[in-house]
C-alpha cells in the first residue's frame, strides 16, 4: 500500500519531469525557427527557399548599408529602396577611377566602410582582379542580358552605357547629319566637332569592328581636316553641345541628352555604326560591413531598380524591359580585354586624337 507521501512525492516528480519535458520540446523549436544571422558570404551565396525573408529580417536590423558610385542620378533609386525596407543609404560619389583607387586605398589600410560599389564594368573587373569583391547568386541575375553577367558572378551590370553621337538641334537637322564615321572626313565638320577626353575603350573597341588600320586611317583625316575638341566627362561633354559650343560630339552616353531634352535643351541624339556599348556594374564588397542590407540592395537594384533607372531614361540590363536599343546590334566592350589592352588603347586614341587637340 502506498503512503499519501509517497503518492505527493510521485506526483511532484511527474509534474517535474513533464515541465522540463515541454520547456526541453520549446527549446528545441526554437532553435529550428531562429536562424543566425548570415555573414557576408552566407548572405551572398544563400539560396534557400526562405532567403529573401531571412535578408530583409537581418538587412533591417543591420539598419544602413554604405554604396560609393559613379551615376549621378542613381540616389534616387536609392531612396525608393529606403521608402521599401526603412534601411538607410549611405553615398559618396566621383569619378570611376577616383571610386576605384578609394577602395584598393581603403583596403590596403584596413578600413571596410562600404558595401556596394557601382562603377563602370573595366574597373569592376579591376576591383574582381584586386580581389576586393564578394561573389552574388541572385535570383535575379537571370533576367540580365549576357554581358551583364561574368563567369565569376563578382558584378553584375547594372544598366548599359550606350556610346551615341549628339546634336544641336538649333544648328543642325536630322538630314544634315553624317551616317557613317567616314562622313566626318568632311570640311563641312571643321570646328564643330568634340569628343569625351577619357574614352579609350571606346576607341580601341571602334576600331577592333571597324579595322584597326582602315579605323586610324579614317580618324586621323578626321582630326586633321576638321580637328576636334576633347573634354573630361560625359555630361559636361552633352551640355556642350546643348549650349552650341560642341555642336556635334561623337561620345555621349545615349541617356544624357534624353534627361537634357526633357529640360528643354535643344539636344539630340544619333547612332552611328558600329554602335559601341559597355555595362555599368554593381558590386558587393567581400568585407562589406552591412552584407545583408548589401545583397538586399543589390536584388532590389536587378529588380524594382531596373524599372526606376529605364524610367529616367537609362537602359537596364534586364531583358524584361525594352529599351530604344532593343533589337540593335551593340558591340560590348570586354572588361578584361580594357585592362589587358589599356596601354594600347590609350597610345592610340592619344596619338590619334587627345594629343593633338589644338
Amino acid at each position: 500500500m502506498i503512503s499519501s507521501f509517497t503518492r505527493g512525492a510521485l506526483r511532484l516528480r511527474l509534474g517535474l519531469g513533464l515541465g522540463l519535458g515541454l520547456w526541453c520540446w520549446a527549446l528545441w523549436c526554437g532553435a529550428q525557427t531562429l536562424k543566425p544571422v548570415m555573414t557576408g558570404a552566407e548572405a551572398a551565396l544563400y539560396r534557400g527557399s526562405d532567403r529573401y525573408e531571412r535578408l530583409v529580417e537581418a538587412a533591417q536590423k543591420e539598419g544602413v548599408v554604405s554604396v560609393y558610385h559613379v551615376y549621378p542620378s542613381l540616389p534616387s533609386v536609392l531612396s525608393e529602396f529606403t521608402k521599401k525596407y526603412g534601411i538607410k543609404v549611405k553615398v559618396w560619389r566621383s569619378g570611376s577611377e577616383t571610386v576605384l583607387q578609394r577602395i584598393v586605398t581603403e583596403a590596403k589600410a584596413g578600413r571596410f566602410d562600404v558595401d556596394i560599389v557601382q562603377n563602370n564594368s573595366p574597373e569592376s573587373e579591376a576591383a574582381y582582379r584586386e580581389k576586393l569583391l564578394q561573389e552574388v547568386h541572385s535570383p535575379y541575375q537571370s533576367d540580365l542580358i549576357a554581358p551583364a553577367l561574368p563567369v565569376h558572378h563578382q558584378w553584375a551590370g547594372l544598366t548599359v552605357d550606350v556610346w551615341v553621337a549628339s546634336y544641336n538641334t538649333n544648328k543642325y537637322k536630322k538630314t544634315d547629319l553624317p551616317k557613317t564615321y567616314a562622313d566626318l572626313q568632311d570640311p563641312k565638320w571643321k570646328g564643330a566637332l568634340g569628343i569625351e577626353a577619357f574614352n579609350q575603350s571606346w576607341f580601341g573597341t571602334l576600331l577592333a569592328e571597324m579595322g584597326e588600320e582602315q579605323g586610324l586611317k579614317i580618324f586621323n583625316t578626321i582630326v586633321a581636316t576638321n580637328g576636334i575638341s576633347a573634354r573630361k566627362g560625359h555630361s559636361l561633354l552633352t551640355m556642350l553641345v546643348s549650349s552650341g559650343e560642341v555642336p556635334l560630339a561623337l561620345t555621349t552616353y545615349s541617356w544624357i541628352p534624353e534627361q537634357l531634352k526633357l529640360k528643354g535643351a535643344p539636344v539630340d541624339y544619333f547612332a552611328l555604326q558600329p554602335l559601341i556599348a559597355q555595362t555599368s556594374a554593381i558590386a558587393m564588397l567581400k568585407k562589406a560591413p552591412n552584407p545583408n542590407a548589401a545583397v538586399l540592395l543589390y536584388d532590389f537594384l536587378l529588380s524594382d531598380g531596373q524599372k526606376i533607372l529605364a524610367d529616367d531614361h537609362f537602359i537596364p540590363t534586364s531583358k524584361k524591359i525594352q529599351n530604344p536599343f532593343t533589337g540593335m546590334t551593340l558591340k560590348f566592350v570586354d572588361p578584361g580585354e580594357a585592362l589587358d589592352m589599356q596601354a594600347k588603347w590609350q597610345k592610340n586614341f592619344e596619338e590619334t586624337i587627345t594629343k593633338r587637340v589644338k
